[in-house]
């Protein structure tokens, strides 16, 4: 493709490569990361999918045009050519013009001078608030600190919950199950958000928490509810695990610092409404 000429064809290639699903779900993760990318490595385990299996997605974005790749000590980083996303839109509108990365809008990197802590609840703490605390304390780099509670905690972290994030990589031994009461009341540690992924605990009378934290709601279904053979129910949790991981990559790059209040509860609610929200999440955000 010739740097200063953008054509039909190389929209075609790239519309080519985008429609098949893992490609397409790997270049909206890397959007979200503007400008700086994801090593190859992390763009696999937030999206569960084997190591060389993305390698090869990836390659195929960057031959198309849409990713660069840069080396950044042991790891491949790739990136999102924001640009080439404009010209897409200028080939669906009629429009043939190239458009510089500076045009199209990207995301501020975070301040690394303060850390939030973000309380991840769910009514048994054993799968979804599980699975998204161990994420958002990977993702999050030391700048969002997860915590996760019930309001009726199982006896333990379900174990298919604990097998799926062992497979890809997650230190698990220091999860587990536990309520709420943990962090309620004045003496309790302050959080900054309260982040409720089951429908159940968001319904339910909640304690007083510290600090006055931000609140807000994520429902996907349950995959401890999912019935049939184990694979069947691994695939359950796989989906959460998706939907959790697309959530919260959402939320740690949201310019936390620079948005009002009720910017970031609209940016919030609209994480609230990502694929794969329950029906109760999408009209409690519509009363």
């Amino acid at each position: 493709m010739k740097p200063d000429l953008f054509t039909t064809d190389d929209a075609v290639e790239m519309f080519a490569s985008l429609a098949q699903p893992t490609r397409l779900e790997a270049f909206r993760l890397l959007a979200r990361y503007l400008p700086y990318g994801l090593p190859a490595g992390d763009v696999a385990r937030l999206l569960a999918v084997p190591h060389n299996t993305m390698s090869t997605h990836l390659s195929q974005l960057e031959r198309a045009g849409l990713l660069t790749s840069r080396r950044e000590g042991r790891s491949i980083i790739y990136a999102a050519k924001s640009g080439q996303i404009g010209n897409l839109f200028d080939v669906m509108l009629g429009e043939m013009r190239p458009v510089s990365d500076d045009q199209f809008p990207q995301r501020r990197p975070l301040d690394d001078s303060k850390s939030y802590d973000v309380l991840i609840l769910c009514s048994g703490n054993s799968a979804r608030s599980i699975m998204a605390e161990a994420i958002l304390n990977r993702e999050g780099g030391g700048r969002f600190r997860a915590h996760s509670a019930g309001s009726r905690p199982q006896s333990g972290p379900h174990p298919l919950a604990l097998e799926l994030l062992d497979g890809l990589g997650y230190d698990t031994s220091a999860l587990s199950s536990k309520g709420w009461s943990k962090f309620a009341g004045k003496r309790s540690k302050a959080m900054d958000f309260i982040v409720t992924v089951c429908d159940a605990a968001a319904g339910e009378q909640c304690p007083t928490w510290a600090g006055h934290p931000l609140q807000a709601h994520w429902g996907i279904p349950d995959p401890a509810e999912v019935k049939g053979t184990k694979d069947v129910q691994r695939a359950a949790f796989l989906s959460a695990y998706r939907r959790l991981a697309a959530r919260l990559t959402a939320f740690v790059n949201l310019p936390v610092e620079t948005s009002d209040l009720s910017a970031l509860k609209r940016d919030l609610a609209a994480i609230g409404r990502m694929e794969g929200a329950t029906e109760a999440t999408r009209l409690a955000d519509a009363v």
